[in-house]
């Protein structure tokens, strides 16, 4: 079993102050306080994710130019810092836009093994789906979003987003690997 994460913890606490409330008879309380806690758990599952594939990719680039500090620096002036959102179309049913930033052999790759994997599938669609409240909820007045998702499938969606994100780093050293070899 994986380690738990940030977002399991703010997910199980959340979860434990909503029943302990509804046990206490407070049930107005226990509504209000899960409403507000699934508009954070939604935000801190965007942002958690921001910040892994944000790393991710500059790993990436740190592996692939052996730690050279000016390359890193670059990439992530001009293509990660404050980009993150513009590498995706969030409202789109697919993540081609992200994937063809590699390029065209590594959008073909994630476009196969995503059409070949239904966990894969969902991981990208719950993933958008993720993105795509999130700009709703803080450009669509927060206090009032009418957020449709109850905390626990806010949870659910999280963790099949979670195959996707942790798919990305594996990939995208797959598909160097695979150009390495066809070139060699």
């Amino acid at each position: 079993m994986a380690a738990a994460t940030p977002i399991d913890r703010l997910y199980s606490d959340a979860l434990a102050v909503a029943v302990d409330l509804e046990n206490r008879g407070e049930v107005s309380l226990s509504v209000s306080a899960s409403d507000n806690f699934r508009k954070s758990l939604l935000l801190a599952a965007a942002s958690y994710f921001e910040h892994l594939m944000c790393n991710s990719v500059l790993e990436y680039v740190r592996e692939r130019t052996q730690d050279s500090d000016l390359l890193t620096n670059f990439v992530n002036n001009k293509a990660i810092s404050r980009q993150y959102h513009n590498w995706f179309t969030w409202d789109a049913a697919n993540a081609n836009q992200f994937f063809g930033l590699f390029g065209k052999d590594f959008r073909e790759a994630m476009v196969q093994s995503v059409a070949a994997s239904e966990p894969l599938q969902s991981g990208v669609k719950a993933f958008l789906e993720i993105g795509n409240e999130r700009n709703k909820l803080v450009h669509q007045d927060y206090a009032t979003f009418p957020l449709e998702k109850n905390l626990g499938e806010i949870y659910e969606l999280y963790q099949k987003a979670q195959v996707f994100v942790d798919h990305i780093p594996t990939a995208l050293r797959e598909c160097d690997k695979k150009a390495e070899e066809g070139s060699a």
